[in-house]
């Protein structure tokens, strides 16, 4: 719940931009991006493997699902459309895929970076309808601390990266988007 006024942090959304939320499994990517953006604009791995093998668990569908989402993402993007990644994006591999996306069509990227502690991604991850083995959860909130880090992110080519430290740092905050010629 929102305090007063003053604790509410605006996050600055170049329109059209890529938006690349990064972080762990229970961090809270979906809640935020169903919360701040419609739902056409967000292209969910979950979603993508539940729409290739009906099962959003299923890992084996990981490759042909990415695949799928990338190729939306570009359809897309080259339409100056405001585009959600809603996955983990916690290899540099990852990025620099969806990066290259972005640039190839002159529309910035923003990382999102979601860290709450690791305490709550695993109590949020117990409490999801897919639940993660808790020591994948604490491997990508180890990949997190190294590239969390001011600088790391801007580095690949984000254009900006707002960082959402703690559970309720995701909460208090507002989007205004900023149009882009």
């Amino acid at each position: 719940m929102i305090g007063h006024v003053d604790d509410v942090r605006t996050l600055m959304i170049p329109d059209p931009s890529l938006v690349v939320l990064v972080g762990a499994a229970g961090a809270g990517k979906s809640t935020f991006a169903a919360r701040h953006f419609a739902r056409d604009e967000v292209l969910s791995s979950d979603a993508y493997r539940a729409h290739v093998s009906g099962d959003e668990r299923d890992q084996a569908a990981t490759r042909p699902a990415f695949a799928a989402l990338h190729r939306e993402l570009a359809r897309r993007l080259a339409a100056r459309r405001l585009t959600v990644v809603d996955a983990t994006n916690l290899e540099r591999h990852a990025r620099r895929s969806l990066l290259r996306r972005a640039f190839a069509v002159g529309v910035p990227a923003v990382a999102v970076v979601l860290d709450p502690t690791l305490d709550v991604a695993l109590t949020r991850n117990r409490l999801r309808n897919r639940v993660v083995d808790e020591s994948v959860v604490q491997r990508h909130h180890a990949a997190l601390g190294k590239i969390g880090a001011p600088g790391v992110l801007e580095a690949e080519g984000f254009a900006v990266v707002h960082r959402l430290h703690g559970a309720a740092a995701a909460e208090n905050v507002r989007l205004r988007r900023v149009p882009v010629a």
